[in-house]
This record gives C-alpha cells, structure tokens and sequence, in this order.
C-alpha cells in the first residue's frame, strides 16, 4: 500500500487512546515488554505520522497541535511520550528537506505506514556534550562500506524500525546515516538505569561493522541547517514535563478527595473542604497551566519558523524567538515543577509515601526529565541576551 492510498490519520483517534495508555501506565507490575505492547499499539495507530499531509496518509495537524497531543500524551504516560521524541523530531527534519532529498520522500512514506525513525547523537566521553564531533563513522573496506560506534541516550530505538545516526565519513565530514533497527550489527541495549523514564530504553546503541549502502547516506551539507536546530527537542522535553504535571494535578484531587479523616488541630476536618489543602492544589494546578501555556507560545513561534524553512526561506526571527521562549520556559516551569512533583504529598502525608500508591513516579520522571539540560546554563544565556544582546547559543542541547 502507498502512502498515497492510504486513508488520513485522525487525531481523536489517537486521543481516545490516551485512557487506555493511561490505564497501562498504571499497571504496578509493568515490564518493558508490556511497554513495548503500548509503543505498537500506538504505531499501529500510525502516530508518528500526524505531521504528514492527510493526502499522504497523515494528520495534517499543525505544530502547535502535536505539541499540545505530546502533553496529554505525557499526562497519560510519560514513558511513551517520551520515547516519541526522537521519531516525532525525524519527521520534522524530512519535512523540511524532502523536496531536495528523493531518500526524504522514501521515509516520509516508511512513517506514514506506521514505521518510526530512532535516532543515534550523543556520544560519551570527554568531548563536551553538544560539540557535533563524533567517533561514530562510516568507513569504506573490502566488503563495502561499513558503520562503527557506540551511542548513548538512545531514547526510543528499542522501539524504532529505524535509525537515523549521526556520524562522520572517512574524511570526518558530518553525515547522517539511515540503517534498519534490526540490521547485523546493530546491538540496543536495554541498559538505562536512570530512576525515571525507566521504560524509554535512553540507554546504548552500538554499531559494530554495519553494512551501509551509499543512498542511506546523506551529506550534512545537503540538509537544510536550520538555526537553533535543538529547539524542537528541548521544547519536547517541557511538554513532557507539562504532562506529568497535568497527571499530578489529576492524582492530587484524587488523593485529596479519597481522603476521610484530617489532623485534629486542621482547618476543616473533612480534608476536601480545608482551604489550605485546597491551595496546595490550586497551586499545582496553575503551575500544569503556566506549563502548558509556555510550551504551546514556544510551539507557535516554532511552527512559523519550520514553515519558513519548508517554503525555502528560513526566519532567523522565528527561531531565535522559540529558542528564547523555550528556554524561558523550561527556566521557570522546571524549578516550579520539581517542587509541586514534592508538593503533592502535602495532600496525603505519609499514607501517599507508601509504595502502593506509586505517587513518586511523578517527581523521579520530572527529575529526570528535567535532568537533561542543567537550566543554569539557560537562565545565564537568557540573562547574558538581556544584558549585552549576546546571541542563544545554537548548537545542541539548548
């Protein structure tokens, strides 16, 4: 079946699926296949093609809308919202180029039929994180040419049919490599052992002596360089954040609710009706707003500037302002985030603590979210742009 032939993928199809991801998330004894279960589930359902032209066989949404799926998504699981975040961030990049590159059209057809791209950047090491220099290379050799490396935070390519790596070629010019998920040599390593997001599979990827052909290779120097390119992969990382803190909201009014007894020297004795616990939650619930409300300003500027650059005319303008309004974002609402994640417990006292009711997923998944770019780097560039007009910085991981 072409993409052609395909019919349109529905929006609130993949909404009415967000209560049964949600139900699955909630199972205690949870296992990576049962994960993995969920991820199909959700491909089947061809999500990773809502950004494609309904007659191509997508959702057509814009981008404002998919970051505003991507925060329900996260409320419902933040796992799998965030395993999306690579393939989701491929999309974008074989949108843009896909009228310069014929190989962008072949994939964008792949992802219409439900297929998902992971993706190989960052190496460990010694090297500063975000540098764009890496060991992972194509090189020729008797048997053709061949890919060597290892990769970390793997996000998602447990998951992926396939895998979009970033690497050099034997002159160490930047190149992007397309390789199948499955292909000898390629090794995904269940191995992430961070104390949140345990089932996004972030751990490593190795290449080892892994057939290339010459037309899954593409020049950097052929794909369009867009400024402040990460923006669209920090700004995910916040709407994953705003998610979880859609679900803590839910979780707090529930615990709250479910309460039958308060402390003798307490407002009210019926907990639900006490103002000062109905102020903690007020509070969360603003703070699930000012998430949201950050994250889809940012989305806007992005949108505008993604759609310059798909008609050829890149606005510097729109990305640097969705840079900056990511950034400001993340500044705020991460800090605000990690304390409602502590916050909610101020609902329950040490009943909500016991591991049955599993409310610390909430702040491990923020903590660990949040982890992944120190905000102080941010808040100095923001205030460095403020003071003198010092220029974002724009490369990765900002």
């Amino acid at each position: 079946m072409t993409a052609s032939s395909l019919p349109p993928v529905e929006l609130a199809d993949l909404r009415a699926l967000l209560p049964w991801v949600a139900e699955q998330e909630a199972q205690p004894d949870r296992d990576t296949a049962a994960f993995s279960a969920t991820m199909q589930r959700l491909k089947d359902a061809r999500l990773g093609a809502l950004r494609l032209p309904r007659e191509r066989g997508g959702g057509g949404i814009t981008l404002t809308q998919l970051f505003a799926f991507v925060i329900d998504l996260a409320q419902a699981d933040p796992n799998v919202a965030h395993a999306f975040r690579n393939p989701l961030n491929v999309v974008e990049t074989l949108l843009i180029d896909q009228s310069r590159l014929p190989q962008f059209v072949t994939y964008l057809d792949w992802i219409a039929r439900g297929e998902t791209f992971g993706a190989s950047a960052t190496e460990l090491g010694r090297a500063n994180v975000g540098n764009l220099v890496y060991q992972t290379a194509v090189t020729p050799g008797p048997d053709g040419l061949r890919l060597n490396g290892q990769k970390f935070y793997s996000t998602g390519n447990l998951y992926a049919d396939h895998i979009y790596v970033y690497a050099a070629d034997a002159g160490q010019r930047p190149i992007k490599v397309v390789v199948p998920a499955r292909r000898a040599g390629v090794h995904i390593a269940d191995d992430w052992d961070g104390f949140g997001q345990q089932f996004t599979a972030s751990g490593t990827t190795t290449y080892t002596n892994v057939a290339v052909a010459p037309e899954e290779i593409t020049d950097e120097r052929h794909v369009t360089r867009l400024p402040y390119f990460a923006t669209f992969a920090q700004l995910y990382l916040s709407a994953v954040v705003a998610g979880i803190l859609q679900r803590v909201v839910v979780d707090a009014a529930a615990l709250l609710r479910s309460r039958e007894r308060n402390f003798y020297h307490a407002v009210d004795e019926v907990p639900a009706d006490d103002p000062l616990l109905q102020s903690v939650l007020g509070r969360l619930e603003s703070v699930a707003h000012l998430a949201r409300v950050g994250v889809l300003e940012a989305a806007q500027w992005l949108e505008t500037g993604f759609a310059s650059a798909t008609a050829g005319e890149v606005s510097t303008h729109a990305f640097e302002q969705a840079a900056a309004s990511t950034a400001k974002t993340k500044i705020i609402v991460d800090e605000l985030a990690l304390r409602a994640g502590g916050e909610l417990f101020e609902l329950g006292g040490a009943s909500a603590t016991r591991r049955s009711q599993r409310l610390d997923r909430h702040w491990r998944a923020l903590r660990t979210v949040t982890a992944h770019n120190p905000l102080v780097y941010k808040a100095l560039a923001v205030g460095k742009q403020v003071t003198h007009g010092t220029p974002l910085p724009n490369l990765s991981y900002f």
